[in-house]
């Protein structure tokens, strides 16, 4: 499989000379889903938005499909393949789940198909086509969230906090979607997720940050049949040199 997005050293923060995360390396391959962990205020969040473009890298380099990217600016990113699904969702609640949908697709020629192809994932959208957004349930505004990424054809997309607000028997039905998604399309997903064992059901690969550090990474499935490793790297137990674990 291909390396879709690379980053090398990279700090990313806030202000100047003051980053929240510090040397983060990555390597994500066509159709990997990557589990992003770790406690409140890690810099996970802070490494989406930067890869995004919607913070200013402060050092290191980031390409996606071999294409470097311009650091702080969204348009660079996003022209190269990359999508992110905020923890806000960002959707035009004012306007329907159509509309929605449709102010992400390139081609108008397109709408039918991208839209059948939705809904394949979503069913429950086709009840709610003519709804405006902000009156859905916080489970279909993911859906949407989600759908309105897929119509875009990201080679990444990065997904923050799917299951904000949403009842865990939700979670469990959004999840295995990313999963299919991945494996369906070869979109290489990041993940940050706060329901830890569900995410590393559907991930291929895990990595905890805990204060900007990259302190615990590799097999999804491994790191699964040990819990007490994730445990360790959330409290600070585990040594930051042994971040890789067996594969």
């Amino acid at each position: 499989m291909s390396c879709v997005l690379a980053c090398s050293d990279l700090d990313a923060g806030y202000s100047e000379g003051r980053p929240c995360v510090r040397g983060f390396d990555l390597e994500l391959h066509e159709g990997e889903v990557l589990a992003l962990l770790g406690p409140n205020g890690a810099g996970k969040t802070t490494i989406l938005m930067t890869l995004a473009g919607l913070l200013p890298g402060l050092a290191g380099t980031v390409r996606i499909g071999g294409r470097g990217v311009k650091p702080g600016h969204a348009r660079s990113a996003s022209k190269a393949g990359l999508v992110l699904v905020p923890d806000d969702r960002a959707l035009f609640t004012g306007l329907t789940v159509e509309d929605n949908l449709r102010l992400a697709v390139s081609s108008r020629r397109s709408w039918v198909a991208q839209r059948d192809i939705i809904l394949g994932h979503f069913p429950r959208l086709a009840e709610r086509m003519k709804v405006p957004a902000g009156a859905l349930s916080g489970g279909e505004q993911q859906m949407l969230a989600i759908g309105r990424a897929l119509v875009q054809h990201p080679k990444v997309l990065l997904i923050d906090e799917l299951s904000m607000g949403l009842a865990p028997v939700i979670v469990e039905r959004l999840l295995p979607i990313v999963r299919t998604v991945a494996d369906t399309t070869g979109t290489a997903v990041i993940l940050v997720e706060q329901h830890v064992q569900l995410a590393l059901e559907i991930a291929d690969t895990a990595l905890v940050l805990r204060h900007g550090s990259n302190v615990l990474q590799g097999d999804a499935a491994t790191l699964a049949a040990s819990p007490e490793l994730i445990e360790n790297a959330y409290l600070g137990a585990h040594d930051t040199e042994d971040a890789e674990v067996a594969k």
